[in-house]
């Protein structure tokens, strides 16, 4: 049996939420990494994948559990692991040779040794001959490589990967998947495991033997997916295209459905929303009702048509089953009847029934409207609000919240918001 890298047991990780409650983030990760696996992190936004990577880099400490590294119990960065970020994380005013090199300088190790190991891992990752190019002379693409190339040459036992290909276009993510796929296989990667963060489905089956899939509120391990498809792996293959589906079932089997006709009523004016525009909810129920799904939906087939990823699709989904357009399950999404409705609607009636279904499931659009009916000018400050919610959540949540809810109402008209003034009212700004 191949050697254990990595063990981590019962994790948990939490915050502190501006009321000074705690707010938890992470709960009880389990994870076993052993030699020669790729193991992908797959999950929304939110999800804390990034976080559990920064408790395996040493860079935070978990309130609960336990991260075992190489036997020994994890407490602070720790020789052989190194990580590659997505924003790339270069010094701008350092060649790609003196940016290779600072970790190995920070080994203390001699000066020809340094050379020769970092001239060694920016040949291995195809960027010879620019060492003494700045990373603004350089694409992403080639700017990631120096990141790779930096964590490389340390020779860490694992390599900590934070959706390295995300910022990058999809045909220059593609070569370096594939670059780095094949540099895994024929062994000439100087590391014993990987560990991805991603939210790309596809990008998980292509590169991972395992797949853990993270749901939100907090994050934990939903399900783990073997991926045992020789490489290299072809997107068109029907069990490629199976494990894909698995996924996708994965990721909706648990969504909850949200509280209907009783949400607003009930409070709960802090409860997360999803970030999304009503035009854009309205297109994703159009696309549903239309051929060939006539409302109903498989999320892969649907993701691939509408070019849309993870981070793209679910919250619009999400949104859809917020305001009980649609219902998510097993993989798919399905038009309710009301979907159906605001589907064959002209714009004034879309318009009543997108207010009727806000009102009724979004409980911060519901108190905003409320107080401005009981106040006597009809109006109220924005600051109003976000101070009730800064009670309970952080200030970019609360700031997002209302940047929603803002949205969805001046499409309704269920009220106004005048930017200038920073004020809600029950009618538009002149």
């Amino acid at each position: 049996m191949a050697q254990q890298l990595l063990r981590i047991e019962a994790v948990r990780q939490a915050f502190p939420k501006p009321d000074g409650r705690p707010l938890l983030v992470l709960d009880d990760i389990n994870l076993d990494m052993r030699e020669g696996e790729i193991i992908g992190l797959l999950g929304r936004s939110g999800s804390g994948k990034s976080t559990l990577l920064r408790l395996i880099a040493g860079l935070a400490q978990p309130v609960a559990g336990n991260i075992v590294y190489n036997g020994q119990p994890l407490n602070g960065p720790a020789p052989g692991i190194a990580m590659v970020f997505q924003s790339f994380a270069l010094f701008p005013w350092l060649t790609v040779l003196q940016n290779v090199q600072l970790g190995l300088e920070a080994l203390g190790l001699p000066d020809a040794e340094i050379r020769q190991r970092a001239l060694a891992a920016i040949d291995l990752i195809g960027l010879d001959g620019y060492e003494s190019a700045y990373p603004r002379e350089l694409s992403g693409g080639m700017r990631q490589r120096v990141g790779l190339a930096r964590a490389l040459v340390v020779h860490p036992n694992i390599l900590l990967m934070d959706e390295p290909f995300s910022a990058l276009d999809v045909l220059t993510a593609e070569t370096l998947r594939t670059d780095l796929l094949d540099l895994w296989g024929e062994g000439k990667l100087p590391i014993k495991g990987v560990l991805i963060v991603t939210h790309n489905i596809e990008e998980a089956v292509l590169m991972c033997d395992r797949v853990l899939v993270f749901s939100r509120n907090p994050g934990h391990i939903i399900a783990e997916i073997k991926v045992t498809l020789p490489q290299p792996r072809n997107r068109l293959d029907p069990q490629f295209q199976e494990l894909v589906e698995r996924i996708y079932v994965a990721m909706t089997a648990r969504q909850a459905p949200q509280p209907r006709a009783t949400a607003a009523a009930a409070g709960g004016i802090d409860m997360p929303l999803p970030r999304v525009s009503a035009n854009t909810i309205a297109g994703l129920i159009e696309a549903v009702a239309g051929a060939p799904y006539n409302g109903k939906a498989d999320l892969p087939e649907l993701a691939r048509a509408t070019q849309m990823e993870v981070d793209d699709l679910f919250p619009v989904a999400e949104a859809m089953q917020l305001f009980g357009f649609a219902d998510l399950e097993g993989g798919d999404i399905k038009l309710s009847d009301f979907g159906r409705q605001f589907a064959e609607s002209g714009v004034d009636e879309r318009k009543k029934l997108f207010q009727r279904q806000l009102m009724t499931h979004v409980p911060l659009a519901a108190h905003i409207r409320r107080v401005l009916q009981e106040r006597a000018q009809h109006e109220a400050p924005k600051s109003r609000f976000r101070h009730e919610l800064e009670d309970h959540v952080d200030e970019e949540t609360a700031e997002n919240a209302l940047r929603a809810v803002t949205g969805w109402s001046r499409y309704s008209e269920a009220f106004a918001y005048d930017d200038r003034t920073e004020r809600y009212s029950l009618e538009n700004p002149e």
